[in-house]
């Protein structure tokens, strides 16, 4: 039943699976004329032509074929059209990567959790802390750790790649994830009534709300490195003219669950309060237990050592095809510096109101949703290098635009108005370029070190951005961008700011031709004759930890010890 997904157009494999395999045709089908040794020999050389599968690809393909004991031709919803059936759980994509199937729900559920959770923090994190009077290092620092233990992707990879827990390389891990979110959501609620000061409630500290957010953060992304792993190794299954059609549908669920969930938790902060919030964000992690109860994955699979894993890591990251581009990913997000100052100028001068800020928020979340569906459905057939060079000078443009409502060039919109445009195209433009770089990471990771190979590839995107985010508040200590000093009507340290910050934003531009233009490129790289050099992986390995570290530290002595590095 296999053979008609390798051998293309045999009219003897047709006639043969037409024929019901039962003792009394059984006669009828050795004396149909079809010569089975030839053509076992003939499939034989096309499977020994094609890639090795890995051991779980094969345990995918051969056990998920009996999971309830159906089988996969059966129409999973009868009471819908066959047509519908067919769009759903596609029947020329394997079994394994027809998502919605229930054996598989767990993995783009775990996505949409994950956006969903984002979409509830964001408004918060967005407003709260201003009510807690934190100084901008503060804000800009517990903005950035809720995305920070994304850095540490590779240690939670690689620990799941090596230690089986209940015999499971995944589910156990998904299921710690999400129980380390919802235990820090109950600390936060515990400490204080987190409340509003005008109401008179008692608020937790600076510290104390860092702490949990951090928690959070923890838990929710290592669930979601258990999610990335297994859709790495389900993309290696995907059919050839569908590739990157699994990572899209997943990241869409998740900026889907962003762009609801940042409106809903905008309302429900300025209506019930933060605890309200807070409440659902504790809550929402317990709704994946029963699908990932439901998600199939192999027992007790062998696993390679440490030593071999290891091995085989750096012998990739040594690759060409994988420091090249990975070092474009880098240096292209570590220069999306941001304005720190930004958010205190729209606040104490342009005395936008906490929901105000949420909206700006809530139109970048749905901006961004709609970036990630654009380039899934139109920007997919464009090489990537074009993706990177169009998305760069358009969003250097409208960057640029903050020097107008600086200044009060509004072009006769209403201030409000003018920002919502200014600050959420920015996201837009950060959709589109999202999904190549994901696409390209799927197809470095080797068979086997998933988890690790591919958090790899994506805490050096991570780091570049969490060290981006921390050299953003260094330079609040270069001009004057303080409040006092901003509500004084002095605004030329944050059109310097500004500007600095733009341009920064658009040098990424000069490392584009790091990048390949298409996957073939990529694959190209491999066979180069600087691939494999030691300094190569050396410089990407050493460049990628030391980011982390001065990350964390910049982030931590921001939070507990603020102005440490002049900023006022």
């Amino acid at each position: 039943s296999k053979m008609d997904d390798t051998v293309d157009g045999e009219s003897d494999i047709a006639n043969v699976e037409m024929m019901p395999l039962t003792l009394a045709n059984s006669n009828d089908i050795l004396n149909s004329g079809v010569d089975f040794e030839a053509l076992a020999h003939q499939h034989y050389n096309r499977l020994k032509a094609s890639p090795p599968m890995s051991a779980m690809e094969v345990d995918q393909e051969a056990d998920f074929t009996g999971v309830d004991g159906d089988s996969s031709n059966k129409l999973q919803w009868p009471c819908l059209p066959k047509n519908w059936n067919d769009w759903l759980f596609p029947p020329n994509v394997p079994r394994a990567c027809q998502l919605l199937r229930k054996e598989n729900l767990a993995v783009p559920a775990c996505y949409l959790v994950v956006g969903l959770l984002q979409g509830l923090s964001g408004p918060l994190i967005n407003v709260y802390p201003l009510n807690m009077n934190a100084t901008e290092a503060q804000q800009t620092t517990i903005s950035s750790l809720r995305s920070l233990p994304a850095s540490f992707k590779l240690l939670f990879g690689f620990i799941s790649d090596n230690v089986l827990i209940c015999g499971y390389r995944r589910k156990s891990y998904m299921i710690i994830g999400w129980a380390i979110s919802a235990i820090s959501m109950g600390m936060l609620l515990v400490d204080s009534e987190c409340g509003l000061a005008e109401k008179g409630e008692s608020q937790p500290s600076v510290e104390m709300f860092s702490l949990t957010i951090l928690l959070f953060g923890t838990g929710f992304w290592f669930a979601d490195v258990m999610a990335d792993s297994i859709v790495a190794e389900k993309a290696k299954l995907e059919p050839e003219e569908s590739r990157g059609q699994l990572q899209s549908t997943c990241y869409a669920c998740r900026f889907f669950g962003l762009m609801i969930a940042a409106p809903f938790s905008s309302g429900i902060y300025s209506t019930f309060g933060p605890r309200a919030v807070i409440i659902l964000m504790g809550s929402f992690p317990f709704a994946m237990l029963p699908l990932i109860y439901n998600f199939w994955e192999p027992r007790n699979q062998v696993i390679k050592s440490t030593s071999a894993q290891c091995s085989e890591i750096w012998k990739t990251v040594c690759s060409r095809a994988v420091w090249q581009p990975m070092g474009f990913v880098y240096l292209y997000n570590l220069l999306q510096v941001s304005n720190s100052a930004w958010k205190e100028f729209l606040s104490s001068v342009l005395q936008f109101s906490p929901n105000q800020l949420n909206m700006l928020l809530i139109m970048s979340y749905v901006l961004l949703y709609v970036g990630i569906m654009a380039y899934k459905y139109y920007f997919i057939a464009w090489s990537w290098r074009s993706v990177y060079i169009m998305t760069t000078l358009v969003g250097g443009f409208f960057s640029l635009l903050q020097i107008c409502l600086i200044e009060g060039y509004t072009f006769g919109l209403d201030p409000f108005f003018f920002a919502l445009g200014d600050d959420a195209f920015a996201d837009f433009v950060s959709g589109i370029q999202f999904l190549p770089t994901t696409i390209m990471m799927v197809h470095l990771c080797p068979s086997g070190s998933e988890g690790a190979s591919y958090a790899m590839f994506t805490t050096v995107n991570n780091s570049a951005y969490t060290m981006s985010s921390a050299i953003s508040t260094q330079l609040l200590g270069v001009w004057d961008v303080s409040k006092e000093t901003l509500v004084g009507g002095d605004l030329s340290g944050l059109t310097k700011l500004t500007i600095f910050t733009t341009f920064c934003q658009m040098s990424g531009i000069l490392f584009v031709k790091l990048l390949p233009r298409t996957r073939e490129d990529l694959e190209h790289l491999h066979s180069d004759r600087l691939s494999g050099s030691r300094i190569g992986g050396t410089i990407f390995l050493t460049i990628t930890f030391g980011s982390i570290l001065y990350a964390v530290t910049i982030g931590f002595m921001n939070i507990v010890a603020p102005g440490w590095a002049g900023e006022t």
